[in-house]
């Protein structure tokens, strides 16, 4: 008798870990650059240096996890619209599939104090997104997107309210929110790359920070 032999599942392990946002300082701390704040967090804990690379058009940095695997950092420098061009630029210098290019970014759909790890999807209407999937030639490539929740109020049209709420600054309040939010972050990312992202979503997709705003 025969016994059928069922496949092992393939874990989903980042080698890339890519955060959306623009350069310029003027960007710096805004909703929409939640990407590059979450790979400067994950920089300081594993205590990679990242810097500018031209040929990866981005800030750009490799070395190990706290648990000794090895990963990389990328923050595109090509502004939101194009950061499919550096992420294409690294994955092919370093011949990674795109199931281990992992990209974070922040997501309005999302309330305040979320996180939600996927393996796949659409861009969901996001410009940074777009551009990646673009380049990649594939939407099949894991993503954690961070929740900046919606304005309360709509004063102008729905298009420019939305432009100025992203490129707006986190309040004092949101700021405490999202320092325990990008904690999870960094630990989800950790936990990833240990054990494959489903891992990590089954335990931290739930999550949620409640805001007394």
């Amino acid at each position: 008798m025969t016994m059928e032999v069922t496949p092992a599942k393939t874990l989903i392990v980042p080698q890339l870990i890519v955060g959306l946002g623009n350069p310029e300082s003027r960007y710096d701390k805004t909703r929409h650059n939640i990407g590059f704040e979450a790979i400067d967090a994950l920089a300081t804990a594993w205590r990679i240096s990242i810097s500018e690379q031209r040929k990866f058009k981005g800030k750009f940095g490799e070395g190990v996890t706290s648990s000794g695997e090895k990963i990389r950092l990328l923050k595109p420098l090509t502004y939101m619209n194009l950061s499919g061009q550096a992420i294409r630029a690294v994955v092919d210098w370093y011949k990674l599939p795109p199931e281990s290019v992992l990209v974070i970014y922040d997501d309005m759909d999302l309330p305040l104090g979320r996180l939600r790890l996927r393996l796949s999807g659409s861009a969901g209407g996001h410009n940074g997104m777009k551009s990646t999937i673009s380049h990649l030639g594939t939407q099949h490539f894991p993503r954690l997107r961070i929740g900046i929740g919606k304005p309360n109020s709509i004063s102008g049209t729905p298009e420019r309210e939305t432009v100025s709420y992203v490129l707006g600054k986190f309040s004092s309040t949101e700021m405490q929110v999202m320092e325990q939010v990008l904690q999870w972050v960094g630990e989800a990312i950790d936990l990833s790359v240990r054990q494959g992202v489903e891992k990590a979503m089954s335990l931290y997709n739930s999550r949620s920070v409640n805001s007394t705003e």
